[in-house]
């Protein structure tokens, strides 16, 4: 059985994380995983990328669990990834969309990741959001080795790890927060900072800012954005900045593996949308040729 859980599973080759002082926390560096049949990469920056190709174009984007996609979405089947392969054939030139994310960030985090952490020069920055977001402010309550979903280190055992994990809480009918296992956190008042401050750090570098709104289950059900969305559509319009809404490009609920989650097929779409945009925009295609 251990055997089979590690072999078959990917038990005890979780991805790690660790707690972080500017943004909460990231996935530990340079990490090569297989969890439940996908590849999981993490290149020495913490993003879910290979390492920076700074031969080629660069573009940075920079989400929640949404973009990550999770232990549950292989490496090739990520929007970034996907992304990175078309705009190269489109441009004739090698592409790179690095996917800077972790599970229940906010725009914040990676405005606070920006300004601590050395990166490669980009030519375009696109937030993938939520409406959620819009009031998900950093509170840096502990969660790397106390929330089992973020987790600093292997167990020792995969059987150990069936238990903990998995088994026991539902044999004990521990409370589900079920918006922590989905990666939402909607704590904090007032609108996110973070939204600023990256279209901030995007405009002192003379660079696109690009906002994607990516509707959840109900959205998708209603067709229209929730308050929260809409507080960001208005930020985004008072401030110029480019907004690509999911919402007018066909999306529908078989996209979705939960609530707000892009199954692959999701990802895929997410990915011929920005593309579209990009290649459609002379602004936007300039800052890449």
């Amino acid at each position: 059985m251990e055997v089979l859980l590690r072999g078959l599973f990917g038990f005890c080759d979780t991805v790690l994380m660790r707690a972080d002082p500017n943004y909460e926390y990231i996935a530990q560096p340079s990490q090569d995983r297989c969890r439940f049949g996908n590849r999981i990469v993490y290149n020495s920056l913490s993003m879910r990328s290979e390492e920076p190709d700074t031969s080629g174009i660069l573009i940075l984007g920079c989400g929640d669990s949404v973009i990550n996609g999770g232990v549950l979405t292989d490496q090739d089947s990520l929007a970034t990834e996907h992304l990175s392969h078309d705009l190269s054939a489109a441009l004739g030139k090698r592409v790179q969309v690095l996917n800077l994310s972790a599970g229940s960030w906010g725009p914040d985090n990676c405005a606070a990741y920006l300004r601590s952490t050395p990166v490669p020069a980009f030519e375009a920055l696109v937030l993938f959001t939520s409406s959620h977001d819009a009031h998900d402010n950093m509170s840096f309550k502990p969660v790397v080795g106390v929330n089992k979903s973020f987790p600093s280190e292997q167990y020792s055992s995969a059987l150990v790890e069936l238990w903990d994990r998995y088994l026991l809480p539902r044999i004990s009918k521990e409370p589900v927060d079920a918006d922590g296992q989905l990666g939402i956190d909607k704590g904090g008042d007032g609108f996110n900072p973070g939204f600023m401050g990256l279209k901030d750090y995007a405009d002192r570098r003379g660079i696109p800012f690009i906002i994607f709104l990516h509707a959840d289950m109900n959205e998708v059900v209603s067709g229209s954005y929730d308050p929260q969305g809409q507080e960001i559509i208005r930020f985004a319009e008072a401030h110029g900045i480019h907004l690509i809404k999911d919402l007018d490009h066909g999306v529908d609920r078989d996209m979705l593996r939960d609530k707000i989650h892009p199954n692959e097929s999701g990802q895929w779409k997410i990915a011929s949308i920005v593309l579209s945009e990009l290649l459609s925009s002379d602004t936007l295609l300039a800052s890449l040729r």
